[in-house]
């Protein structure tokens, strides 16, 4: 079907198009009137799970985050929040709803409490803030005032509710790591007994940097026969011959002043000066020999010494290295111990602090109108609603009764011969053409198939 041809159906059908667009308009409007406005209050808190935790120091970030943030909007809405939001506005004493829950369906098996649960979390809705960490809690209710105080009262049991789990949470790891330490102590002070009985069975006793008494000597004997390898050997000038040859050089220098070289105190200075040169190099040469005898008689012992104490080691090896394992173990447990004491301490002092984990900011502010009835979309929507309902009734009604309305349906009908087109009011009017003839386009329809025929 072409577009002239739907158009000439929805002119036809003009009037059932007109009173489904008018019945939706005013069965909305009627609607909005009679039903009661409803009043939406938004309260907002700030998660603060973007800075360290207090207590433990964690930081959540990636999929964790996105994960707690999903984990408390749907908090809000949970029982255990709703039922303390119905508790705290006092529903559980109004009469009105204490009437309503009382001729309630006799399926409904809900006690009292998830009863008005279920009517504070059918009106919340939440939402978190896009490119923040700010949570939007919202309630629906038939007064401003209403709305705002469960607004309220729902950011309150929330963070309550929170702080009430944190804590739980935390006595619960709080009381495993205590058990855990007291373990823990007993099984340190055990190992340490085991190692402590080995010492003294062994008479081995392991030191700070885990070496025993024998690594330690034969250690220090080694670093002895490393210093005797380079002997120490005093200098020439300590002989008494240096000694006195450095006298008589300081009295010929002086002499030399006054005296000639052939003067005989002077030449009797130059032939002590020989013989003193000469025993000084002789003490020389045996204070070298001495000093070399004496490096090679205490390398030789303490070779020997060395090799004693190694022999030592190597028999108490087996030992020693089960008094290492002792130690390793003992140093494990300790560690251990310490662990689940500091995470004990951590656990007990969370399950006393009062930090929330989120910050309320301010109280549940109430727009100046209400979300319902909201006549600028009403009223639009309804008349798109009605049209779109005339349309399809029209279209339904034009299947189910076909008829000829122009000449594109003969064609339709066989590409029978079209001869004239003889307009008349009479036959318009049956066809439901405008009382004053045919449209422009149904006449150029008309003589687009006269000309073919």
């Amino acid at each position: 079907m072409s577009i002239g041809q739907f158009l000439v159906i929805f002119w036809a059908r003009r009037f059932i198009i007109f009173w489904a667009t008018v019945s939706c308009l005013v069965g909305a409007l009627i609607v909005a009137a009679i039903l009661p406005a409803r009043w939406e209050s938004t309260a907002r808190v700030m998660l603060n799970y973007v800075k360290p935790d207090p207590v433990t120091g964690q930081i959540l970030s990636g999929g964790a985050a996105g994960a707690y943030v999903n984990t408390q909007l749907q908090l809000v809405t949970d029982y255990t929040v709703a039922g303390r939001v119905a508790e705290q506005i006092g529903w559980f004493s109004d009469p009105n709803l204490i009437r309503a829950y009382q001729s309630r369906s006799a399926k409904d098996q809900r006690d009292f409490r998830h009863w008005l649960a279920d009517i504070v979390s059918s009106g919340t809705k939440t939402k978190a803030v896009a490119g923040s960490n700010i949570m939007e809690i919202s309630y629906t209710s038939n007064t401003a005032k209403g709305a705002q105080a469960v607004a309220n009262a729902l950011m309150k049991a929330y963070m309550e509710s929170t702080l009430e789990q944190r804590h739980e949470e935390a006595e619960r790891n709080a009381v495993w790591y205590e058990q855990e330490t007291d373990k823990a102590k007993r099984t340190l002070d055990d190992a340490v007994a085991s190692m402590t009985a080995f010492e003294k069975e062994n008479g081995i006793v392991l030191q700070d940097n885990r070496s025993d008494a024998e690594n330690a000597r034969l250690a220090a004997l080694s670093m002895q026969s490393a210093s005797i390898a380079t002997p120490f050997i005093p200098p020439a000038e300590t002989s008494p011959a240096a000694m006195q040859l450095a006298q008589l050089d300081g009295e010929m220098a002086v002499a030399a002043k006054t005296l000639g070289p052939n003067n005989p105190t002077m030449q009797e200075m130059h032939a002590r000066r020989t013989v003193l040169a000469e025993a000084a190099a002789k003490e020389k040469t045996n204070m070298h020999a001495l000093a070399a005898h004496l490096a090679n008689s205490n390398a030789q012992a303490l070779d020997r010494e060395v090799a004693n104490q190694k022999s030592k080691v190597i028999a108490e090896s087996p030992k020693i290295g089960r008094l290492n394992q002792l130690q390793q173990d003992v140093e494990l447990r300790r560690a251990w111990y310490q662990r689940t004491n500091s995470k004990a301490a951590e656990y007990r002092e969370e399950s006393v602090s009062g930090d929330f984990g989120v910050t309320p900011l301010g109280t549940a502010t109430t727009p100046k109108a209400p979300v319902f009835p909201n006549y600028w979309l009403i009223v639009p929507g309804a008349i798109a609603g009605g049209l779109g309902v005339g349309v399809l009734v029209s279209l339904l009604m034009e299947l189910l009764g076909r008829r000829v309305r122009s000449v594109g349906d003969l064609d339709l009908a066989g590409h029978a011969p079209l001869i004239c087109i003889i307009p008349n009011a009479d036959e318009g009017k049956r066809l439901g053409l405008p009382p004053f003839g045919f449209p422009r386009w149904t006449r150029r329809f008309a003589q687009g198939g006269a000309a073919r025929a």
